[in-house]
């Protein structure tokens, strides 16, 4: 394989998955430090402990289920390596998969721009989203019975952006 000057130029598919990546490492960062509650928000700060599950699963891809699976569910991704796939479902709609070392999958993170084809919030992880100071909308539900936690997070931008992770721990 050649080096080239024009190999070394970071594509907008690139781009865009750093900065997903990097926006998604802010969110549970986030969550892991906890929040303060808003001035007059009802919702309480700890996450919601909700059974049954309602959202376990991203267009037939679940927690567990190996690349090979993923890539036949949602085609090839418009970037993959052995630690995650970044796939473009629509110009509204990504997708990040994050693989643990037996290369399974631990983390399923979609982003709606605009809201744009984003299941309804109740459906996700349930009644009572908590608005932040900033106007930003978040609730997290935790499922210790099968060691997931679900979150659903929409930003208080011009064009808001929807973003629901489903993990996996420990």
């Amino acid at each position: 394989m050649r080096n080239s000057v024009h190999k070394s130029r970071i594509t907008v598919g690139e781009l865009i998955f750093l900065l997903i990546g990097m926006l998604l490492l802010l969110a549970l960062a986030r969550i892991a430090t906890g929040q303060s509650q808003a001035p007059g928000a009802s919702t309480p700060n700890a996450p919601a402990k909700v059974q049954p599950s309602i959202y376990r699963e991203y267009r037939g891809v679940r927690l567990g289920m190996t690349a090979t699976e993923v890539r036949a569910k949602l085609g090839e991704p418009a970037m993959k390596s052995d630690e995650q796939d970044f796939f473009i479902v629509s110009a509204n709609e990504t997708a990040q998969i994050a693989y643990n070392p037996a290369h399974k999958v631990m983390t399923i993170s979609t982003d709606y721009n605009g809201g744009v084809g984003a299941p309804d919030y109740r459906s996700v992880v349930g009644e009572g989203l908590q608005e932040r100071p900033n106007g930003s909308l978040f609730k997290m539900a935790m499922y210790d019975s099968e060691h997931f936690w679900v979150t659903y997070s929409k930003s208080a931008t011009t064009v808001p952006i929807v973003t629901i992770t489903i993990s996996a721990y420990k």
